[in-house]
């Protein structure tokens, strides 16, 4: 089990759901937490619970992240760990009853969770390369959200599930160029868990989700998204894949 006491960690869209429940287990590890939302109140709230620092950010723009990043190692030093969970899940069809889907609705998926997750690794990278190595020869972890919806993407998920096909795609060759600065890059592919995108769903279009998990026969709960973020920092050999974390759950079409 890796030393974290005092470690600087970094975790993107952490007021609430995945990241809220990584910025904990972090914490409870001895890290020192930077928490980065666009949400400031729900990031600065959990940062007094668990005595980190919050940082307003807009993922998907540059002057706001390097302004955030900027602040974050002036107050707390270079990170060694980035946890990226921010996101959104847009859903329309892409020819519906309404019409055909506005192009700024695609490209806004593409913008928060594609860009803004490249855009907080090249940032995180660039820190964490001036860190010492460890014993190791390590420098960084950089762990990426994607999700089972850059597999099987569902009728209405044509930007959410390019933007997330996109952060697949990122992994391996951003953990092949970063191996040169002794920085690991990991993605992990959620199925359905238990976080405030899902609860904002309908009863029934939730009911319909956990009838569809094989097993456990559950939605997936955030702890055990911040479990296997804990365990690949734990284990230096875990790089450049990105891991189904979902029951065996395999989407269909609606």
């Amino acid at each position: 089990m890796a030393d974290l006491t005092d470690t600087i960690a970094v975790v993107t869209g952490a007021a609430s759901g995945l990241g809220a429940a990584t910025a904990r287990a972090l914490a409870q590890r001895g890290a020192k937490v930077a928490l980065l939302d666009f949400n400031l109140d729900g990031a600065a709230a959990l940062a007094t619970e668990i005595g980190g620092k919050a940082y307003e950010v807009d993922v998907s723009s540059a002057r706001s992240g390097e302004a955030a990043f900027d602040r974050l190692v002036a107050d707390l030093g270079r990170p060694k760990i980035l946890v990226h969970c921010a996101g959104i899940a847009p859903g329309k069809k892409i020819l519906g009853k309404s019409g055909v889907m506005p192009l700024e609705d695609f490209e806004r998926g593409i913008a928060v969770n594609l860009v803004g997750t490249f855009n907080m690794l090249r940032l995180a990278a660039r820190h964490m390369a001036e860190n010492e190595p460890d014993v190791e020869s390590q420098r960084g972890v950089i762990v990426v959200t994607a999700s089972v919806a850059a597999f099987e993407g569902q009728i209405g998920q044509a930007s959410y599930s390019a933007s997330k096909g996109g952060v697949v795609g990122l992994v391996m060759p951003a953990a092949r160029e970063l191996a040169a600065h002794g920085i690991r890059v990991m993605g992990i592919a959620p199925g359905i868990f238990e976080t405030p995108m899902l609860m904002n769903m309908s009863e029934e279009v939730q009911k319909g989700l956990f009838a569809s998990v094989p097993f456990p026969h559950r939605l997936g709960r955030p702890e055990e998204y911040s479990d296997l973020v804990l365990s690949i920092i734990d284990n230096p050999m875990l790089n450049g894949t990105v891991i189904r974390l979902d029951g065996a759950l395999r989407m269909q079409p609606r």
